[in-house]
């Protein structure tokens, strides 16, 4: 187990209602908000009325912006920083999933910036400074509402951003509040989640087990409470189950000791950016098709992963017969709640193969487990065009 320092300062206030604390909560932070939201979905179920309330309630005063999208944009983060500066805002609170919490973070470092926000993203700044923020989370699935990441598409490119300074000093978890998502949202998020637990899970470093069992109870449960949700959309105890395991799942938490990977994450960006393809949907074609490519160099993390989790008795003399199956099993899991596993499923073809992975690899190779490069991330989409 390698060395680790492990810092989570949010706030976590779980369970039904607590969208109604907003107000008392956000106030410690000043007396003006900007309330960052998406295309409108929580007006109609009445929840952006019930955070305003909350927040007038405690005597602060409200800016809006809305109109996040699934792939949150980087002209919209300009908008937001412009109309901090213009109103000296002192809290920023994102209601929504994690397209809108990202957002959040990347106008809290923006706003005291006196360059581009961009920077942080794609040149490597470091921000020193940021606008304290909040979530209301009403979609589990990226984790932001717990992590140190933003993650901002500009044309492109889509592009991750990492540090403590953006983590929200709280996040309101209502499972009530799930309720209405679409079955292909509440999907998405769960594969999602399932990702970011993989992404720390394979990996050769030794004696990390006690995190090895933790991200298979994370997995199992989300195994066995996606298709309760799915026939059950209003189940609390099963909304909450994956409500919490998003949050834990990327908070940091379960890489702790370890090396993580997050190639597959990587190489699923530039589908997002490009075609506008929902992040879980994306994930559920690469990570398959990226276990396949490795695999075959680095067959013991997999090895160790579907025995595990898919109960598959170990093969001596053919044990690379365990990934087949998993793969199999896993894949199923997938179509069994709606989700593609192949690119020709959503209408994606081989046309920009080339122009993705140089966009993956413009920096470096990607991956810890295995080092790929442009041809390796080519052939992978290959894999994950045909299987």
């Amino acid at each position: 187990m390698r060395n680790f320092e492990f810092f989570t300062p949010t706030r976590i206030m779980f369970g039904k209602a607590m969208e109604e604390k907003a107000g008392e909560l956000a106030v410690e932070y000043g007396n003006k908000v900007l309330l960052h939201y998406g295309k409108g979905h929580i007006k109609k179920t009445g929840l952006l009325d019930k955070v305003i309330c909350s927040l007038e309630a405690k005597g602060v005063k409200v800016f809006e912006l809305g109109g996040v999208k699934p792939n949150p944009e980087i002209s919209l983060v300009r908008e937001g920083i412009k109309i901090c500066r213009e109103n000296n805002i002192d809290f920023i609170l994102a209601v929504g999933g994690g397209s809108t919490i990202d957002s959040a973070k990347a106008i809290s470092i923006g706003v005291p910036y006196d360059g581009d926000v961009w920077d942080f993203y794609f040149k490597g700044v470091i921000p020193k400074k940021a606008l304290p923020i909040g979530a209301v989370l009403t979609i589990p699935a990226a984790g932001s509402e717990m992590s140190k990441v933003s993650v901002i598409t500009n044309g492109s490119y889509k592009v991750g951003f990492a540090s403590d300074i953006i983590r929200p000093k709280f996040a309101i978890l209502n499972p009530e509040l799930t309720y209405t998502l679409p079955k292909w949202q509440t999907a998405a998020g769960i594969v999602d989640i399932m990702a970011h637990v993989m992404e720390r899970y394979f990996t050769e470093e030794k004696y990390v087990d006690f995190s090895d069992r933790m991200c298979e109870g994370l997995i199992e449960s989300m195994i066995k409470y996606a298709p309760v949700v799915m026939d059950e959309p209003s189940n609390y105890n099963a909304r909450a189950e994956i409500m919490w395991a998003g949050a834990i799942a990327h908070n940091g938490l379960l890489g702790m000791g370890r090396i993580e990977d997050w190639a597959s994450h990587r190489i699923e960006m530039p589908l997002s950016a490009i075609y506008d393809l929902t992040h879980g949907a994306g994930l559920s074609i690469i990570f398959p098709a990226w276990i396949r490519y490795v695999a075959k160099k680095k067959p013991g993390p997999f090895i160790k992963f579907f025995t595990r989790i898919f109960n598959i008795d170990y093969d001596f003399d053919y044990p690379e017969s365990v990934i087949k199956t998993g793969l199999t099993m896993l894949e199923d899991f997938y179509k069994s709640i709606g989700m593609p596993v192949r690119l020709q499923e959503v209408e994606i073809d081989d046309a920009r193969f080339e122009e993705m992975a140089q966009i993956v690899t413009v920096k470096s190779a990607q991956g810890n487990l295995l080092k790929l490069q442009k041809e390796d991330i080519i052939e992978i989409y290959k894999l994950a065009l045909e299987g």
